[in-house]
């Protein structure tokens, strides 16, 4: 089992840093994916891969222009596949989740190798209640698509893939290049029969990390996202309702 971390960066030059040293820390290879950041960030990332002495411990892949979070986890997962990943630890570059949590999903992973370990938060005070209240929307309709709630959450960016389950999935997913993309792949794997082991991870919201997240864009995409979805949910009815059988049995 050989896992490599993927970062998408935009913008989040100082924080990325401080993740990618964490993440060597715990021994893994880090891949940065600057998605079109601006000029000061583009420089931190480059600094970053420049000073690992040779070693191709920290590597920096870069995007002319943005193209959203989906895009550049994707670039991510290829980059790792291409450098022999078995998995991929998907860490969001803005310091909200607790990486000392790290450990617990890597020797997750190791247990289940098959599976997805997937994050939800345990928030603190400083989550905004809006963003707290309207991800149970994105609950709802991620358990209507799966006819389960085998998926705790869907919008926490902190998760471990296997990735001979996902690189299949990539195509289906061109369409989920920004804040969809999340939500979107867990439903494509619970379709696909991949377990997804659900793990908590403390989440706060540091002071004066703007977030990425474009509400009326974003929310925009996602609601067509589950709508799309839905619709593809339709044609696997079946066997969904069988799986939900053989389990309520079980």
């Amino acid at each position: 089992m050989k896992t490599v971390a993927v970062i998408p960066v935009f913008d989040h030059g100082e924080s990325a840093g401080a993740i990618a040293h964490a993440l060597r820390g715990y021994g893994l290879p880090v891949i940065l994916v600057d998605d079109g950041s601006g000029e000061a960030t583009a420089r931190t990332l480059a600094a970053l891969a420049a000073g690992a002495d040779g070693e191709p411990a920290i590597t920096l892949v870069a995007h002319a222009e943005n193209r959203g979070k989906g895009a550049a986890v994707m670039t991510g997962l290829r980059a790792a596949r291409a450098r022999g990943a078995s998995h991929a630890l998907q860490v969001d570059a803005d310091g909200q989740h607790d990486l000392e949590a790290v450990p617990r999903f890597l020797e997750a992973a190791a247990r289940h190798p098959a599976a997805v370990i997937a994050a939800y938060p345990r928030y603190d005070a400083s989550v905004p209640r809006g963003r707290f209240y309207a991800r149970y929307l994105t609950h709802a309709w991620v358990w209507i698509n799966t006819l389960s709630r085998r998926i705790n959450d869907s919008m926490c960016g902190l998760r471990v893939y296997p990735l001979a389950a996902v690189m299949p999935l990539l195509p289906a997913l061109d369409r989920a290049r920004r804040m969809d993309f999340d939500p979107e792949i867990l439903v494509r794997l619970d379709w696909a029969g991949v377990e997804i082991i659900n793990m908590p991870v403390a989440v706060r919201y540091p002071a004066g990390n703007a977030s990425r997240f474009r509400p009326w864009r974003d929310n925009a995409r996602i609601s067509a996202m589950h709508a799309r979805l839905f619709f593809g949910m339709i044609p696997r009815l079946p066997r969904l309702l069988m799986r939900h059988i053989r389990r309520e049995r079980r």
